[in-house]
């Protein structure tokens, strides 16, 4: 659904309170693929991205009364930001716990492609967390979401040639990190 047709039609409700059902309903339909997808550049999986933009759109309805119609996007990411840094505090202190306790060894027997081809795809997601947070979120929103440079100008409030240049500067960073792969 397309977000300014979807801004256009709230535009003509004649409650444009986030409380009232069917405009809180527009606004989900309107930004909680963008949320989703916010959450997949800073770095969550998919499943973590979906459960997080939920809980974002759960403190939206218990902020409704506190929230202007057009404030919510701003509101969604800041929340959903915020709910995946503390998502990602707690996995550290969940880690650091799993690093003092011993470790089971595991005995999986897996063919000897099958582990290459996970390596290999274990560098390059580390790889692509390497990136600074500018040139990762428009390098995964170019080759995930196959957006078109001006696409993504106009989503993160850029010109065209900052995208390019963080583009570039991403694709040089991966080929100096992934050499010799």
């Amino acid at each position: 659904m397309n977000s300014s047709l979807t801004f256009a039609r709230m535009e003509s409700l004649p409650h444009k309170n986030v409380c009232h059902e069917p405009t809180y309903r527009e606004l989900f339909y309107a930004h909680a693929r963008h949320v989703r997808n916010f959450l997949c550049y800073k770095g969550a999986a998919t499943t973590e991205a979906e459960d997080l933009m939920q809980e974002a759109f759960l403190r939206l309805w218990r902020d409704c009364a506190k929230v202007p119609v057009e404030k919510v996007k701003s509101y969604l990411f800041a929340v959903s930001g915020n709910l995946f840094l503390d998502e990602k505090k707690h996995e550290q202190v969940v880690l650091k716990f799993q690093r003092q306790a011993p470790s089971e060894e595991a005995t999986e027997e897996n063919p000897h492609f099958d582990l290459e081809t996970k390596e290999l795809q274990d560098r390059l997601e580390k790889a692509i967390a390497q990136l600074p947070e500018n040139q990762r979120i428009v390098f995964l929103m170019n080759r995930m979401d196959k957006l078109k440079y001006a696409e993504i100008a106009e989503r993160l409030d850029l010109s065209v040639k900052a995208v390019e240049k963080r583009m570039h500067l991403a694709l040089m960073e991966l080929r100096q990190i992934l050499k010799g792969i």
